[in-house]
C-alpha cells in the first residue's frame, strides 16, 4: 500500500467528513449498501454527530477512516453484533474510485480484522451486493467465504446481497498478511 495512505478510527469530531464520504458512497455505488443517497442525505447534522459520539464513547464500533494525503478517501464501519458478541459485522466499506487498486480496501480490512481479534472475535460478516464483482473479489483475496443464500439487499430492492464470513482464531493476534 501507498505510503501517503493512512487508516483512522474516526473520532466524534469527524462526523462532517465521515457524512460526506457516507453521502459519495451512496451516491457512487447505489447499488452496494443497504441504504440509499435518499435516504442519508437529508439527515440532520446530529445524526451524523450522534453516531460517531456513541461509537467514540463505545468499544464495540470502529468507524474507519481513509486518507490519502490527508485527504478522505474512503470508510468502513465495524460494530459488534447485538446478538452475537463474538461476531463482528462490517458496513458501508467503500474506496473512491480514483484511489480503488492501491491496496485501501485490504488495509480497511487489516484493521478491522485486528480490531476484531483485540476483541477476541471468531468471526468478522459482511454482505457483498450481487453485481459487484470488485468487492466480492477483495472479499475472497481477504479469507471471506460466502455464508449462506443470499438476500434482498434492501426492502423491496430486486438486487441480492451474499453473506460472506472470515472464521477467526480469536487466540492469534496475529497481523494480516496483505
Amino acid at each position: 500500500m501507498n505510503k501517503d495512505i493512512t487508516i483512522r478510527t474516526m473520532a466524534a469530531d469527524d462526523w462532517a467528513q465521515y457524512r460526506a464520504l457516507r453521502l459519495r458512497a451512496l451516491a457512487d455505488a447505489p447499488d452496494a449498501f443497504g441504504s440509499t443517497l435518499e435516504a442519508e442525505q437529508d439527515l440532520p447534522d446530529e445524526h451524523w454527530q450522534s453516531r460517531l459520539e456513541r461509537a467514540s464513547a463505545s468499544d464495540r464500533d470502529l468507524p474507519l477512516m481513509a486518507c490519502k494525503a490527508g485527504v478522505p478517501v474512503g470508510l468502513a464501519y465495524a460494530k459488534v453484533d447485538a446478538d452475537a458478541p463474538g461476531v463482528i459485522n462490517l458496513f458501508q466499506m467503500w474506496v473512491d474510485p480514483a484511489h480503488r487498486g492501491q491496496g485501501i480496501a485490504l488495509a480497511m480490512l487489516d484493521s478491522v480484522v485486528l480490531w476484531a481479534k483485540s476483541l477476541h472475535a471468531t468471526a468478522v460478516q459482511l454482505g457483498v451486493a450481487s453485481g459487484q464483482g470488485a468487492a466480492m473479489r477483495i472479499y475472497l483475496k481477504a479469507g471471506f467465504t460466502p455464508s449462506g443464500l443470499a438476500e434482498p439487499l434492501r426492502a423491496g430492492s430486486h438486487l441480492l446481497s451474499q453473506p460472506m464470513r472470515l472464521a477467526l482464531d480469536p487466540l492469534s493476534a496475529d497481523p494480516p498478511l496483505h
